[in-house]
């Protein structure tokens, strides 16, 4: 067998050749800093042997594939650990997720702070026990039949799930074995630091009709300084948790009375209709119009759609007028029709329709998170009606919109590209057309990109874009979709040069994604401390005594004239409490005046982020503030 390492080295294998063979004979230190390998983009034990000729990579711990093999043997450890300290416990999954891993266990006993510092301390025992991780396989009966014998009831229904005549893979270390398709560190002792993070509840296979069983999350790491690194970031994560945050700033509230359904208050929709005027704008200089379709429409539609067959489990329904209605899950339908109100020619497109549209999504409640996870969200759609020849040069303007936009409030961000899921409608022939078009579109600006096997949407392929905050979390927000099915669904045409009729190609996209969900991101990014353009209240006067009340009146006037969110803090407090209370309300700026400001119509000015600024003109300080509001700091 041949094989091209990455520096573009060949090398011929003797057959049963291991990855760890090949590590070692380029170097005894790189086999020990090694955790597994990739051929030809399959992820490999270092214990496994090569399987034919192509490209192998070397991943570590830092690599993010490697991650995976730290974090999924993590898991087992943990399992392990488990059925050590709780015999009777029935296993369910322990996947390598963001971060670090966890498992799902069913027991009766309900598993407490204390018992999570017991199953740690096993877990540390096993480590240093460095069990061997071996890999063997069994027929589908026979597997069913090994697990049967565990009493692992949850296991058995996952193999009875598996392809008939199939090979099980399973990993046994110590005493301990487990149904895995892997990939896995050769032994548990190079997992080196761990840390049990918590407990939460989580239904078999996510759905609410199945039993809630009990989920423990950890994480682990190569080295001790690194599993402190990260819990710093997780307490620093925790102070700057938008629930939190959003509650002492009165942004927003979530109540029993609508689950899922979040109420903005006053100061929060400060920010939401910022960020909303923002995105008109930006679409408004990029030739988009805004459209604004229904929240409720025919179950008819949505049949037509695709979404009745691939998204009915998430959608809500109501009977209007002994009629099948249902509340909208996504924008894209009534884009549609307000594209076909009329006939369009070539001349017409690209014709680009923007929607802030309200739309609601069934999640499970185990599942909703603040305003991470709702179940009622503005998004902020864009479709866009194409010619063939006019696909690229529109997937260039988005990107360059949605990096426009991220670089704006100082995110990096990385790009996925997610191909056809096997829950899908089209063609082979359109699918492979438009993600050749995105790839392309990526290309031709430079983009480093992921793919995403098989994680598209039901109706095309996509663009996702995940900024990474300043806690190293990512999110997902951005999307770009390629669709062809919806244009051939409702039939959308065009008139072209020849005067025949012609179907246009339709871009969906989100910049923000959801504006609510891109709120909460932006709460933990700043730590409320939000740019001045974006503040609830832009500037605190502070008169010190009630002398100087009049002239700071006068002050807010002129700022209120220029649209600056102002306000006076006249209230009989000291001068300390009023100052320390406009930091805890995040405020950019404070204007104290005293007699000496009032005399000289100077102000002291105190800023939120680099203290205080001294005496200036209060003209000087207004030009300022107008500028860094107007231009967004930029």
């Amino acid at each position: 067998m041949k094989i091209r390492l990455k520096d573009g080295t060949e090398k011929v294998l003797d057959k049963g050749t291991r990855v760890i063979d090949v590590a070692k004979d380029i170097s005894e230190g790189l086999a020990r800093n090694i955790v597994g390998g990739k051929l030809n983009g399959e992820l490999l034990d270092l214990k496994s042997e090569i399987p034919e000729d192509g490209e192998l990579v070397f991943l570590k711990f830092d690599d993010e594939e490697g991650k995976e093999f730290f974090w999924h043997t993590s898991s087992h450890v943990l399992a392990q650990a488990i059925k050590r300290i709780f015999p009777e416990a029935k296993l369910a999954i322990g996947p390598a997720i963001d971060h670090g891993f966890y498992y799902d266990i069913d027991v009766e006993h309900k598993i407490t702070p204390e018992d999570l510092e017991k199953i740690e301390k096993e877990m540390k025992k096993i480590v240093k026990e460095k069990l061997e991780v071996e890999r063997f396989t069994l027929p589908k009966e026979k597997a069913i039949e090994y697990v049967k014998e565990q009493g692992e009831d949850y296991k058995v229904e996952l193999i009875e799930g598996l392809e008939e005549g199939a090979e099980i893979s399973f990993y046994k270390q110590g005493e301990f074995s487990d149904l895995c398709a892997g990939p896995h560190l050769p032994n548990t002792g190079k997992v080196k630091a761990i840390k049990l993070l918590s407990v939460a509840g989580a239904y078999w296979r996510g759905d609410e009709n199945n039993k809630m069983l009990q989920r423990i999350y950890g994480t682990s790491f190569e080295k001790k300084k690194d599993l402190e690194a990260y819990l710093e970031r997780l307490e620093e994560a925790k102070k700057r948790d938008h629930r939190k945050i959003g509650k002492e700033m009165d942004l927003f509230s979530l109540r029993e009375e609508g689950p899922g359904f979040p109420f903005f208050h006053p100061k929060g929709m400060i920010v939401k209709n910022e960020l909303e005027s923002f995105w008109r704008e930006e679409h408004r200089l990029r030739g988009y119009e805004e459209i604004k379709t229904p929240i409720i429409l025919n179950e008819n539609l949505w049949k037509q759609s695709g979404h009745w067959d691939h998204y009915k489990e998430n959608m809500y329904f109501t009977e209007i007028d002994e009629q099948n209605f249902s509340v909208k899950p996504m924008n894209c339908p009534g884009a549609v029709l307000t594209y076909n109100r009329t006939i369009h020619s070539y001349r017409d497109l690209p014709i680009r329709m923007g929607e802030l549209g309200e739309v609601h999504r069934h999640e499970l409640s185990g599942a909703l998170h603040g305003l991470m996870r709702v179940r009622y969200f503005t998004q902020d759609d864009a479709h866009i009606f194409a010619l063939p020849n006019q696909i690229k040069d529109e997937l260039i303007g988005v990107i360059e919109l949605v990096d426009h936009v991220y670089r704006l409030f100082g995110f990096k961000y990385h790009v996925e590209l997610s191909t056809r899921p096997e829950k899908s409608m089209g063609s082979d022939e359109d699918w492979n057309m438009a993600i050749g078009s995105l790839r392309e579109a990526l290309e031709a600006k430079g983009i480093d990109y992921k793919v995403n096997e098989g994680d598209g949407a039901f109706y095309g392929p996509k663009i996702d874009f995940h900024l990474e905050d300043c806690l190293q979390r990512t999110w997902q927000c951005g999307t770009i979709q390629l669709d062809f099915q919806m244009p051939q669904r409702f039939d959308l045409n065009y008139i072209g040069q020849d005067g025949e009729k012609h179907r246009p190609i339709m871009i969906h996209r989100v910049v923000f994604g959801s504006i609510e969900r891109f709120i909460a991101i932006l709460i933990e990014e700043f730590a409320g401390k939000f740019p001045t353009w974006l503040a609830p209240e832009q500037v605190k006067i502070i008169p010190i005594t009630d002398k100087q009340k009049e002239y700071a009146e006068k002050l807010e006037k002129d700022l209120f004239g220029n649209r600056v969110r102002v306000k006076v803090d006249s209230r009989s407090e000291k001068m300390g409490y009023k100052i320390r209370e406009a930091q805890l309300e995040k405020t950019p700026y404070m204007l104290i005046v005293g007699e000496k400001e009032v005399e000289s119509g100077m102000v002291s000015v105190r800023s939120r982020d680099k203290g205080e600024l001294g005496t200036m003109e209060f003209s000087t300080f207004k030009d300022s503030l107008l500028q860094e509001i107007n231009f967004k700091g930029q």
